[in-house]
């Protein structure tokens, strides 16, 4: 069954930004934020393939990335560390990487629309939370494609630092295999300790 179209606009407003992030529920590296600004009339190759990353293969999200960065008005790709998830909380690292997103956008948007139901203003631009906004809106697809694709590229670099972790496979979710190789050789400094399955296993080494 073919899907609906993604709206090109929702607020009547332009530009108008899709935020979206990516690695929230990761046991390791950074989260991952982007915002897009597309044309008002992007190219029928993006209204037609462009979709939630998650439903994308790998090859078809690299190619709508390269896509999305040549015919986006604005884009901007940021990232919150580890460690700072630690201290503030995945949800306030992902809505300050988000807004670190937005900050580096070559043009101030006049609406912001965010995946999801949690955001928190960005100065005195109105904004919307639209759940499972990446499967309506193509600029929210969009911004899930560039997190996504971005953050993967991230945590096949932290592979060749890491192997025995397996990140360019697993790109640090909590896969069985990446929790074996917790148990076995226990959480490196690119894990977030503050998750529930990282300290554990942090404590049982320490101790």
């Amino acid at each position: 069954m073919s899907r609906m179209p993604l709206k090109r606009n929702f607020s009547g407003r332009h530009p108008e930004a899709g935020c979206d992030e990516a690695g929230r529920g990761c046991l390791a590296g950074p989260v991952f934020a982007a915002a897009v600004i597309l044309p008002d009339k992007p190219s029928p190759y993006l209204e037609i393939h462009l979709d939630d990353s998650k439903v994308l293969s790998t090859s078809k999200r690299n190619k709508l990335r390269h896509i999305i960065e040549k015919e986006a008005v604005a884009f901007a790709v940021s990232m919150v560390e580890p460690a700072k998830i630690d201290r503030v909380n995945i949800l306030n690292a992902s809505i300050e990487a988000m807004h670190q997103a937005l900050e580096q956008l070559q043009m101030v948007p006049e609406f912001i629309m965010v995946d999801g139901n949690r955001f928190r203003k960005f100065g005195n631009i109105p904004h919307q939370c639209i759940v499972q906004g990446d499967k309506k809106h193509l600029s929210i697809a969009a911004a899930s494609v560039l997190a996504k694709t971005w953050r993967d590229e991230y945590m096949n670099n932290l592979h060749d630092e890491f192997p025995i972790y397996n990140w360019n496979k697993n790109k640090g979710y909590p896969t069985a295999a990446h929790l074996n190789t917790l148990r076995t050789h226990g959480p490196c400094r690119h894990h977030r300790m503050s998750f529930k399955p990282v300290g554990q296993l942090a404590f049982h080494f320490i101790n």
